[in-house]
C-alpha cells in the first residue's frame, strides 16, 4: 500500500479542529510510550488543555507551529519555542516532534525536522537546541539530520507509564 500524500504547513493561528487533532496526536503518542512530558493515561481535557495554551503562544509569535496532514487529518507536528531571555535572541528550542502511530516509519519525522529548520532561519534563528529519550528512535533520526549531540542526563524524567529514563541534549546550526 502506497503512502497518502501529506501537506506540510506551518500554523500561524490555530482553530478548535486542529486543537482537537492535535490533541488526539499528542494521546497517541503518549498511549504509545512517548516521553513528552505526560503521564498516562493522559485525558483529552489535559491534551485540549495543552494544545491551547500552545495556541495562544503561535498567536503571540513565542511559538512556531508546524503540522503535517493527511487523508485523516493532522498526523504529525512539531514545535519552535521563541520565548527565551533577552540574551537568546538568535536560538530557538525545538519541542513537541510527534508522530501518530498510523503515519512512523514514512519519513514523516525528517520532513517536520526539515520544516521546523526553514522556519527557524525565516524568523533569523541561527541555533536549534532540543532534547529526547536517551536511545529512542528520535535520537537516531536526529543524529541521522546532523544534530550535534551535547550530552546525556541520567534518570531527567519519566517514561509515561513510569520509569526514570535517561535525556540527550543536541544542537545544530541552521
Amino acid at each position: 500500500m502506497e503512502p497518502l500524500p501529506l501537506r506540510l504547513r506551518r500554523l500561524n493561528a490555530v482553530d478548535e479542529t486542529q486543537i482537537a487533532q492535535l490533541a488526539d496526536v499528542l494521546m497517541d503518542c503518549v498511549e504509545g510510550g512517548a516521553s513528552v512530558s505526560f503521564m498516562q493515561p493522559l485525558t483529552r481535557e489535559r491534551a485540549l488543555a495543552f494544545w491551547q495554551k500552545v495556541s495562544a503562544d503561535v498567536s503571540a509569535g513565542k511559538r512556531a507551529l508546524m503540522v503535517a496532514e493527511d487523508a485523516e487529518g493532522i498526523c504529525g507536528t512539531v514545535q519552535l519555542i521563541f520565548d527565551l531571555p533577552e540574551n537568546q535572541p538568535h536560538r530557538a528550542d525545538l519541542a513537541k516532534m510527534l508522530v501518530r502511530r498510523r503515519a512512523r516509519r514514512q519519513g514523516l519525522g525528517e520532513l517536520l525536522m526539515r520544516t521546523a529548520e526553514v522556519a527557524a532561519r525565516e524568523s533569523g534563528k541561527t541555533l536549534l537546541v532540543l532534547d529526547c529519550v536517551t536511545g529512542g528512535d528520535a535520537e537516531r533520526l536526529y543524529q541521522r539530520l546532523g544534530w550535534v549531540r551535547v550530552g546525556d542526563i541520567p534518570d531527567f524524567a519519566l517514561f509515561p507509564e513510569g520509569g526514570l529514563c535517561s535525556t540527550t541534549y543536541y544542537y545544530r546550526r541552521v
